[in-house]
Formats: C-alpha cells, structure tokens, sequence
C-alpha cells in the first residue's frame, strides 16, 4: 500500500516517517527548501521516544508517482487550498484522502473538492514543531493518531493502515465514529487556544491570575455548548479530563496557536476560532469570551500583514 504525505513538517514528517520506518511505501511531497534539507540530512526526528534519521522518498508537486492508496494531508489550515492544488494530481476516484488538521472545517472543503475520493478523518494528538533546520523536535511523549472512515465502515486500508501505526511504535486507533473525535478535540483545542492566546500566557500563569480559573472554564462551557447544538458534544468523561488539564495548577501547556504569535507567524485563528464563532451565530448562541478571543487573532493578523 503506498501512501502520499502532503508535507513533511511536524505532524506529517512525524507521523510518515515512523510509518516509513516501519516498512510502510511512504513519498513526501515537499517544496524546494524542504526537498533540499531532506535529500542533505535524511528526515531528522528528535524524541524521547527515539531518535531518527533515515532517507525517505519525495516528490515536488506535477512529478510523476503511482496513485497512492491514501494521501494524508498534513498542513496548517491556511495552506489548505494550496494543499488541495498540490495532491490534485495524485488523487485518483479510488484514493482515500486523510486530513491530519486542527478543527472540523477543512472537511467539507475537502469533500467539496474531491467529490469522488473518499475521505477519512484523522486526529493527531502530538507536541511537535519542525526547526529552521529541519530537524523534528517531539516535545513530549504524546503520539497519538486517531483515525476513521466518515461513515464508520470497515476499510481494509484502514486496517492495513493500522498494523504499520502499530508496528512503528504509535499510540494509534481506528474509530467508528471519527466526526465524533475531531468536535472532541475541537473543544479543547479551542478552549486551549482561545485562553492562551488571548492571555499570550500558558494555563498556569493564566491559573495563577485572580479569575483565570473561571475564565477558561467560562470559554470551555462555550465551546461545549456549540458543540451539542452542532449534534457532537463530548462525554461528561471527556469533559472531566479537559478540565483537570486545563485548571491542572502550574502547567506550562499552551496552544500551538499561541507559539504561532510568539514566531509572528500566521495563525489558525480563522479555522478554529473563527469557525466556532460562525456556528455558535448561526445557534443563535451567546459566546461573548469566544467572540473576543476571535477578535484578537483577527486583530493580530491584521497587524502582522501590516
């Protein structure tokens, strides 16, 4: 089974190059400057679950490959257009298209774009940034990947799929009910994001504050509360879990969102943050603290283009 890994930068050098070591038929497709760096020094991961460095195989946008049999999207939100353009070429009516995103937005634009593929969800639960030189830094231990067919039947690419996750080593799962997973994580990536972005503080600076407690618990009641007008609210033990993480006293956890601030580098503001509030208008709900934290990723990115 070959797989195509729409960009070798965290997520997808991670998650494709322990599927690549593991035995699995894996092709990067890259631009220049990441073709370069890899075909020099190999694709470079450092962890403390292992270190890695290995040759991997690649291939620049309009090269010629074999129709893979999955192609998994690996990109921030806003290259998700010129994502879409990239793989267009090698996604065949029987390729499956797996997006590793942040949110649940990017989905309909994908189906609406390749009606006839078939597209999977997948979620990455990870702490990993992709350094100036290339080199894959896992910030911590976690390396979960969930994934699943949209309609919860059994695939036998999926399974395929899962014997290479498990043999390389992953913390992998493939679910019946992956839009169910991604407004999971929706929720607390949002309320993650949202609070430490707006504060430009991790959870436990914001903690530490007088009413930084009841603030972030406010944003997640927000976030809860679209998600079970959208059909997809999480368990009462998934919520249990968000909130020991996010009132955990001390803890230097904050959104990839916020390092994005930090770097003066676009951000996923618009997807995530912009999207929950888009549905939580069209619920006619009130989310005054989802609306400000929208607002000032609105405002940032205004800035950073000027």
């Amino acid at each position: 089974m070959r797989i195509l890994v729409l960009g070798a930068g965290a997520v997808g050098g991670y998650f494709g190059g322990h599927l690549a070591d593991a035995g699995m038929d894996v092709t990067f497709l890259v631009r220049e400057k990441r073709l370069q760096q890899l075909h020099k020094n190999g694709l470079v991961i450092e962890s403390t679950c292992g270190d890695m460095a290995l040759p991997v195989k690649t291939v620049m946008s309009g090269e010629p490959m074999q129709t893979p049999d999955i192609i998994m999207v690996a990109c921030k939100a806003y290259g998700l257009t010129d994502a879409l353009t990239a793989i267009a070429p090698y996604a065949g009516p029987e390729t499956v298209i797996m997006p590793v995103l942040n949110g649940v937005a990017h989905m309909d634009v994908i189906a609406k774009t390749f009606p006839e593929a078939t597209l999977w969800g997948g979620v990455a639960h990870i702490g990993v940034t992709c350094q100036q030189n290339g080199v894959i830094k896992h910030l911590n231990e976690l390396q979960s990947l969930l994934f699943g067919t949209m309609d919860g039947n059994i695939d036998d690419r999926a399974s395929e799929l899962l014997v290479f996750a498990e043999k390389a080593g992953m913390d992998v799962q493939l679910t019946d009910d992956i839009e169910q997973t991604l407004w999971e994580k929706f929720v607390f990536l949002t309320t993650l994001a949202g609070c430490t972005c707006l504060f430009r503080a991790d959870i436990g600076t914001i903690l530490a504050t007088e009413d930084g407690e009841g603030l972030i618990l406010k944003l997640l009641d927000e976030c809860y509360a679209v998600a079970r007008k959208e059909g997809h609210p999480p368990g009462s033990d998934k919520m249990d879990t968000y909130i020991e993480q996010l009132t955990k006293p001390g803890s230097d956890m904050k959104a990839s969102m916020l390092r994005d601030i930090e770097n003066r580098a676009p951000t996923e503001g618009a997807h995530i943050l912009g999207d929950i509030v888009s549905r939580a208008k069209s619920h006619g709900l009130n989310v005054p603290l989802l609306t400000a934290a929208s607002a000032h990723l609105d405002a940032y990115e205004k800035n950073r283009e000027n």
